[in-house]
């Protein structure tokens, strides 16, 4: 445990003294603090913070620290979590066809890049099962129609269980999930090909042409049951010329949506993301 830490993610209310009330639990209880960001929104009279402490030397065990927290967070009226550094998450990859993002993410697995488990992978296609395979992970073929959609919903909501999913991660996953199964598992994030809310929805990179863009972009956010506009985590851009065609903006895309859906990945895995308001507080 000497290397294990906690972390708070605390939004509420702006107040006076909500840094002393917080800082004092962690004091009070032998707590050694070596990571704290906060922010207000002064417009919204909310304040957000992320703190980071040594579980060593600490005088409450895990299991009584959020009960004990929470003595704190409830006359606050706060949103609040906290995550312990020795829990790794567990994050199931769904796929379509395009396998670069798929990779990617394996590999930064595999380097030590990313700190979760990484036992399911699901896909509407069966191509990708042979990436899985090498790597060692659970592939599930589930067909998705029209027809087939809730029976397919059905069946990824019990593997995520079974598996014990924390975290999906749609690697180009071209299918739109149903507002009943983004009610029932949250934890979700994306990645769209352009700089939302630009060029929202099927083809961005055709549209992009078509506009004569001179940057596109790639954004990773988490899904909600409004296509494309859930609370945005990581965005980049690269710039185009007129000399690019089709192929060369997918091209360049496909580079940056490894890069953003990475960061974004890595920032949720961290606890470094709160949302509100459909909008997020990233401390990087």
């Amino acid at each position: 445990m000497s290397n294990s830490t906690a972390t708070l993610l605390l939004s509420c209310r702006d107040r006076r003294g909500l840094v002393a009330k917080i800082v004092n639990f962690i004091y009070s209880n032998g707590g050694n603090i070596i990571h704290a960001d906060q922010h207000t929104d002064l417009a919204a009279g909310m304040f957000f913070t992320r703190i980071e402490w040594q579980l060593a030397g600490f005088n409450l065990p895990h299991d009584v620290i959020k009960p004990a927290f929470s003595a704190i967070a409830k006359p606050l009226d706060a949103d609040w979590q906290i995550h312990f550094s020795d829990t790794i998450p567990r994050m199931a990859i769904w796929v379509t066809k395009q396998d670069h993002c798929l990779f990617d993410l394996l590999w930064r697995k595999q380097a030590k890049e990313i700190s979760a488990e990484i036992p399911l992978i699901i896909s509407n296609h069966a191509n990708l099962a042979e990436i899985a395979q090498q790597f060692n992970i659970d592939f599930h073929h589930i067909s998705v129609t029209k027809e087939t959609k809730a029976e397919a919903e059905a069946k990824q909501l019990e593997l995520i269980k079974d598996y014990n999913i924390d975290l999906v991660v749609l690697a180009k996953y071209m299918q739109i999930l149903s507002p009943n199964f983004i009610a029932q598992f949250p934890n979700i994030i994306n990645i769209h090909h352009s700089f939302l809310p630009a060029f929202a929805g099927a083809n961005p990179y055709q549209r992009a042409y078509e506009r004569g863009v001179k940057v596109i972009g790639a954004t990773a956010h988490y899904v909600t049951s409004d296509l494309d506009e859930g609370p945005i985590i990581e965005q980049d851009v690269i710039p185009v010329t007129h000399r690019d065609n089709v192929k060369d903006l997918i091209r360049k895309g496909r580079d940056l949506e490894r890069l953003v859906l990475a960061r974004a990945v890595r920032l949720h895995l961290q606890n470094r993301v709160l949302v509100y308001d459909n909008r997020t507080v990233v401390f990087a």
